[in-house]
């Protein structure tokens, strides 16, 4: 009979748990009482923190998949300010650091509204510091119109600031000081203190071997460009500031989130941004990194890709920059009394190159112009700088369209019946029917050869920019017609354009509190009156009128991809804002007109466009300004003039006449023709050339 149980085997279990007890009970001992105290020590000194981890902001990228703005990585200084209290000399601490920073070139966190130096005055707020400085005195009961020296000597008291530092150091104290306190206030705003963003690493290196109390290092990421161009368009990116705030706080951003301040950046903040994670940190007492675990890994925001042509891009800004360094040298021979310190004559310029067939923007160039990769260094001179180098003038400078307005009044006149396409009025260089209340504005050759064009039809005044033609269909139909058919046209309306933008203004009765006259029609009905527009509006107007009256949206979303580029999230819809119904005819006779100004030989574009091997039509345009400074130039056109591709707008401020910027617009046809494989379209797949 076998045993139930073999005696041998349980001894031996019963051995090795006795053994396991054991080893257990010694470890017990060794961790309690003979490293208890180290262990103590230790877990005493960690600080364990809940922490949001930063996710990566997505890429931009032009049309074809070229790289236009990714992340890198970047370390902020961080102070720690539990552990930097815990210290008896905090002031002196900051001060140290403060100098430390400074004495490497390098520039901390400074918000105070207050000068540096004595006597202490407020400095020019943004609305963050205007409103952080508001919840701050109301937070401390002080009143809001305290001054800056009452100011300065309540913040020295408050922080026990010693009266044997000097003002200046004083003032850097009390700049810190402020920075960590005010973040604490409610309704600030402000994100968590950073002290040093997107710090150098020798900067970091330097810090760490002086070994400076309360002082850690976070890991961010800030923007790299890969063009120098575009910058008014891309735009820029930066710490949140208290309305911004208040804005995307619904949409989960953390206080210390960075955010799109211009350009697609701010426009596309809602894919680009990307969700944050969050993990559980543990430090050391000095900031030291002892333990990371990931709670909610942090998701990349998504790629998004823009509908402007990099290539393009590049070569309209040099062609513009080209041409505004040619028109400024003959603008100085013309003016024989300017001199240096008058400043430049041309003072600024834009170009648009826009899909005719899509509306797309291919191309936006402001001059003059400015690098992202050095817009912190360079913000103060760009401020400074009397030709607005900031401004983006493609959507946002409004402009008196000149005679480039004349082929919307003359469809608009065929589309009314006002007149028909073998109307005939008769220029003898004056506008008669209104001399005897002494009003007769003259044609602009009448003013320079003494005589008018003589019999015109709508063909011929187009070509001819003959003003008393329009005059004449102008006064006929009236500014209700020609404001409605403007608009169908898309001047004085949105384009769609998803950054910022001016509507301009058609000149109407509606759009003015004084009291409007027949002559008020009259100049209307040549681009003159209270007409202004942006470049952009001009550029999409121009593509309308190659595509017989249809108007696309100009919006410059062409696609969103996943971080990874798995998928594709969303794709531009190719919607049309507006169009001008007539019969075929009536545009072929401005279409017509258009390309007379570019290959006839009395076109005024002629000289640029006669001898070109590609057809173009084209109007010029030359904006009063003004009796005391130089007329805008403005010109637009589009090519292949049979079967349009692309519209291009210019203007050139105070450069004079508008065939003047037929070369710059010569230039721009010269590289995208013989650049491009015309054999593919221009809403083709996209794809990532190396």
């Amino acid at each position: 009979m076998n045993k139930l149980v073999n005696y041998k085997r349980v001894v031996a279990l019963l051995v090795i748990l006795l053994l396991l007890i054991i080893i257990y009970l010694v470890f017990l001992y060794k961790l309690q009482i003979i490293e208890g105290d180290e262990y103590e020590e230790e877990s005493q000194n960690n600080v364990a923190k809940v922490q949001d981890v930063t996710a990566a902001r997505g890429n931009l990228l032009d049309r074809y998949g070229r790289l236009l703005v990714t992340n890198e990585t970047s370390y902020n200084i961080v102070i720690n300010d539990n552990e930097l209290f815990e210290y008896d000399n905090p002031n002196e601490i900051l001060l140290n650091l403060a100098n430390f920073v400074e004495s490497k070139g390098e520039k901390y966190t400074d918000t105070l509204p207050i000068t540096k130096t004595p006597p202490f005055e407020y400095i020019e707020m943004n609305n963050s510091q205007k409103i952080a400085l508001e919840a701050f005195l109301k937070a401390q009961g002080l009143d809001v119109n305290i001054s800056a020296v009452e100011l300065m000597s309540y913040l020295r008291t408050r922080f026990e600031i010693d009266n044997n530092y000097s003002a200046e150091d004083c003032r850097k104290i009390a700049g810190l000081r402020y920075e960590i306190n005010v973040r604490y206030t409610d309704n600030s705003g402000l994100s968590s203190y950073i002290f040093v963003e997107d710090a150098d690493m020798s900067l970091i290196t330097a810090l760490l071997e002086n070994n400076f109390p309360a002082v850690s290092i976070q890991t961010s990421y800030v923007r790299r460009y890969s063009t120098d161009y575009a910058a008014h368009i891309l735009g820029y990116t930066g710490l949140m500031n208290a309305e911004e705030y208040q804005k995307y706080k619904e949409d989960g951003y953390s206080m210390n989130a960075t955010v799109g301040k211009d350009g697609v950046e701010k426009a596309f903040e809602k894919y680009l941004h990307g969700e944050d994670g969050q993990a559980n940190i543990v430090t050391t007492k000095d900031g030291s990194v002892k333990s990371t675990v990931y709670t909610k890994n942090p998701q990349p925001g998504d790629n998004v890709y823009i509908t402007i042509d990099l290539s393009l891009q590049e070569n309209v800004e040099q062609c513009l920059a080209s041409g505004v360094e040619t028109l400024e040298a003959s603008a100085r021979n013309s003016h024989p009394s300017w001199k240096e310190e008058d400043g430049p004559i041309v003072t600024g310029a834009a170009a648009v190159v826009v899909n005719v067939k899509s509306g797309e923007p291919l191309a936006m160039a402001s001059y003059p112009t400015y690098k992202l990769s050095t817009l912190n260094t360079d913000y103060d001179s760009l401020l400074n700088d009397t030709r607005a180098p900031l401004f983006n003038r493609t959507t946002l400078g409004t402009y008196t369209p000149g005679s480039t307005f004349k082929p919307c009044s003359a469809i608009a006149a065929l589309s009314s019946s006002t007149i028909g396409l073998d109307t005939y009025v008769y220029c003898d260089g004056i506008f008669h029917k209104y001399e005897a209340d002494g009003y007769a504005p003259q044609c602009w050759v009448y003013s320079s050869m003494g005589h008018g064009h003589g019999s015109e039809n709508v063909i011929t005044a187009i070509r001819d920019s003959c003003n008393v033609f329009f005059y004449t269909i102008g006064d006929e139909m009236g500014i209700a017609v020609i404001d409605e058919t403007a608009s169908k046209l898309g001047l004085g309306e949105s384009t769609g354009i998803e950054i910022n933008e001016d509507k301009g203004k058609m000149a109407s009765p509606n759009n003015r509190d004084t009291e409007w006259y027949a002559a008020d029609t009259v100049q209307a009905a040549i681009g003159q009156a209270d007409s202004s527009f942006t470049p952009l509006q001009l550029a999409e107007y121009c593509a309308a009128v190659a595509n017989s009256g249809t108007v696309h949206t100009a919006s410059m979303l062409k696609m969103v991809k996943s971080y990874d580029n798995s998928k594709i999230l969303t794709t531009r819809n190719n919607l049309v804002m507006s169009s001008l119904e007539t019969s075929q005819a009536n545009w072929d006779a401005v279409h017509e007109g258009m390309k007379l100004v570019a290959q006839d030989p009395n076109g005024s574009a002629y000289e640029t466009f006669g001898n070109y091997s590609i057809s173009v039509a084209a109007k010029t345009g030359t904006a009063q300004t003004g009796s005391e400074t130089t007329n805008n130039a403005v010109f637009i056109c589009y090519a292949p003039a049979d079967d349009p591709e692309i519209a291009i707008a210019l203007v050139a401020e105070r450069a004079g006449a508008g065939a003047s910027l037929a070369p710059i617009a010569r230039d721009i046809m010269d590289y995208y023709f013989g650049s491009q494989d015309l054999s593919r379209p221009l809403d083709s797949d996209l794809t990532l050339l190396k």
